[in-house]
């Protein structure tokens, strides 16, 4: 009997092994899929979780959003410059079920259909569009890689182009065509000032050659301004006509003698 005492004290030992792993506590962004004998019996948690030793199998699932890097990406564009592409890509399990029976690792699953979907949306696009058009890109994006990854209760919620690397040749194609784009809007702007000058000009020459009166006195006044600006004696000769129109102006002005 002297076997015995070691054997009870084999069982207790094995007995609170198997009690502890059939325990399991479950966080509230965390579900736990459980099998019966290789069976789904489903979802459990958050909370205490009790499993039949031997008979159960339980796999954790995280059901807070991941945030993944897409890999950099070499991509062809419509108009065939090549570029380099990397994003980012927010997604979260919406079925734990799913995540575990449809795809053997959800993780490495989105992460490979960003990346294909990346260069295959991306790659349908001219130089301009991936450049002016981003968010666009990233809702189109989204609704691709989302409807791809459904099966799998994975929800992605948002997709974001991060840089996008164009060849030194490139760079300094565009610094040429933003530049000349630049020079043609200045010269657009000195056109359409020399054209609202002309136009005021024109009516400038209007008013005065209605009123005769009007252009002797813009004539007095410029001479005045340059007699200030050089501050010196300026000797000008004086129209007959000019003097004629003021003494006219003058009669006239005066009361009947």
């Amino acid at each position: 009997m002297m076997w015995f005492g070691p054997f009870v004290f084999f069982l207790i030992f094995l007995g609170l092994v198997l009690l502890a792993n059939s325990i399991r506590i479950v966080r509230e962004y965390e579900r736990l899929v459980v099998f019966r004998l290789g069976r789904l019996i489903g979802e459990a948690g958050p909370g205490v979780v009790l499993l039949i030793p031997i008979v159960d199998r339980a796999v954790k699932v995280g059901l807070r959003t991941v945030t993944m890097d897409v890999p950099p990406q070499d991509i062809i564009t419509k108009d065939n410059v090549t570029v380099k592409v990397n994003a980012v890509i927010y997604f979260r399990v919406v079925s734990a079920k799913e995540a575990v029976v449809q795809v053997e690792n959800f993780l490495y699953a989105t992460s490979q259909i960003s990346q294909t979907t990346l260069r295959s949306i991306l790659g349908q696009q001219e130089l301009d569009e991936l450049l002016s058009e981003r968010e666009k890109l990233n809702q189109a994006l989204q609704q691709v890689i989302d409807r791809q990854t459904e099966p799998w209760g994975v929800k992605v919620s948002n997709v974001e182009v991060k840089n996008v690397d164009l060849p030194q040749e490139m760079q300094r194609a565009i610094a040429r065509q933003a530049e000349a784009e630049r020079e043609r809007r200045a010269k657009v702007i000195n056109a359409e000032g020399e054209y609202q000058a002309a136009a005021r000009l024109a009516e400038a020459a209007a008013v005065l050659g209605r009123e005769p009166a009007a252009l002797q006195l813009r004539y007095l006044q410029t001479l005045a301004e340059i007699a200030t600006e050089n501050n010196s004696t300026t000797i000008f000769p004086v129209p007959i006509d000019l003097l004629a129109s003021f003494m006219g102006m003058a009669k006239r002005s005066s009361p009947a003698g």
